[in-house]
């Protein structure tokens, strides 16, 4: 009976949020509280609420405070002189532009928003393809697997998502798919140069001159007009930053609220611009961790109700023992092409819950599933899924269609994920 209502439960929030009847926060506290109720489990709701809410409080400050200190980092100027110094250096070489615009994504992408990557990104090399003929797709492309590679982060949304549900910190999930990640990022330079050279060898290198050379280089001046004082103090802070987050100095969540602090501090010492600078960042803040806080009422009451374990139960007895060791690279190799089918919500929150159980049946260690999901879903498939709003951002700003968009670098970023996954088996990171 448990295991049909948590199915129920789940298969409810899936349909709720992907006929958009709900919103997913909403869906996150009611039909868990409604099933809940139906199960029988009615007085003791609020203490496995509580529970869950606690056990994502520090992922969901993590959170928070990781948008707000790369916002702040935007704002302070930190990329600009790296983007003019990029623009400058590509020139006319159709190979090095590509190099250039990954590259630049790739640093943009640090904040995890996808949608502020992509206007930043496009808006700056969109002139540069046009001028030159070069296929847009190739732009829409490699910004497509620079933003997904980097999409990993524990700052990013699945990557949190994922920790959120397994009721994990970043050096058990995110930490060991570390040395997979920077494959990964190799395996998008090597992509974009393989399209590149095929761009210069279509192309030539062209010699620009006249109006465009001069709007080049005005657009570079007026970048580097903007280079912050604190240039150097943000770049080494935030080096500092992210070797403490790998080297796990100190909790990630006091990491991030400490270097936000020092960094509002010194880029705005002003009370008014401080508070300017929280107000401007305060919706996405909100946006991420109240939809943290909801997930943990959801896995609360499904993990105190025994749902998640009973799911798992009946999940066991249909999947052959002797393709349960294959469980994790199973779900790794299928990670990317499900961002086509299921939201991050829907996956992360609905899916993943009952996966690890699953896992944890056949004497599997969860977080293995963990890091198989965010070697693909909603990482490097993000950028081609029709279910999120930045890809309508990505193909509308490159001015492409989102299925020729999919069909030109859905085989790179798979790959991406291919290429992840052996090294994430190399490593340990997942077993079969």
């Amino acid at each position: 009976m448990l295991a049909l209502l948590g199915y129920l439960t789940i298969g409810t929030f899936l349909y709720l949020i992907m006929t958009k009847r709900l919103s997913v926060i909403v869906s996150l506290v009611l039909v868990p509280i409604v099933f809940g109720l139906i199960s029988g489990f009615g007085t003791e709701l609020g203490t496995m609420m509580l529970e869950g809410i606690q056990k994502v409080a520090p992922t969901g400050i993590m959170v928070g405070f990781a948008v707000l200190y790369f916002g702040l980092m935007m704002d302070a100027g930190l990329f600009d002189p790296i983007i003019s110094s990029m623009i400058r250096i590509v020139k006319g070489d159709p190979l090095k532009i590509v190099l250039g615009t990954v590259i630049v994504t790739m640093l943009v992408a640090l904040d995890g928003d996808g949608a502020s990557t992509f206007m930043i990104t496009i808006s700056a090399f969109l002139p540069i393809y046009k001028r030159l003929g070069m296929n847009p797709l190739i732009l829409s492309g490699v910004v497509a697997l620079g933003a997904g590679v980097m999409n990993i982060a524990p700052w990013g949304g699945p990557t949190a998502r994922a920790m959120t549900t397994l009721q994990m910190d970043s050096s058990q999930l995110f930490n060991p798919v570390l040395p997979a990640m920077l494959g990964g990022i190799l395996w998008v330079l090597f992509s974009a140069y393989w399209l590149g050279k095929k761009e210069r060898a279509r192309l030539g290198i062209i010699e620009i001159k006249g109006d465009y050379e001069n709007l080049m280089t005005e657009h570079a001046a007026a970048v580097e007009g903007k280079r912050p004082k604190l240039f150097w103090f943000n770049l080494m802070l935030t080096i500092v930053l992210l070797v403490a987050l790998v080297m796990t100095w100190l909790p990630m969540p006091v990491l991030f609220i400490v270097a936000f602090i020092i960094a509002l501090l010194v880029n705005f010492p002003n009370l008014g611009e401080q508070q300017e600078r929280l107000s401007n960042h305060a919706s996405s803040v909100v946006m991420v961790s109240t939809m943290i806080f909801a997930a943990g009422i959801f896995t609360g009451i499904l993990t105190g109700t025994k749902m998640i374990d009973a799911m798992a139960t009946s999940m066991v007895s249909v999947i052959p023992e002797q393709f349960a060791g294959y469980l994790p690279i199973l779900v790794a190799i299928t990670s990317m092409p499900l961002s086509l089918v299921f939201t991050p919500d829907a996956f992360y929150f609905g899916v993943l819950p009952v996966l690890s159980q699953t896992a944890v049946s056949f004497g599997i260690d969860p977080v293995e599933i963990g890091r198989a999901a965010i070697l693909g879903q909603m990482t490097t498939g993000f950028p081609l899924s029709p279910l999120t709003a930045s890809t309508f951002i990505l193909v509308g700003l490159s001015g492409v269609d989102l299925g020729e968009h999919q069909r030109f670098i859905f085989k790179w970023a798979f790959g991406t994920t291919i290429v992840m996954t052996i090294i994430a088996l190399i490593t340990g990171a997942i077993t079969i």
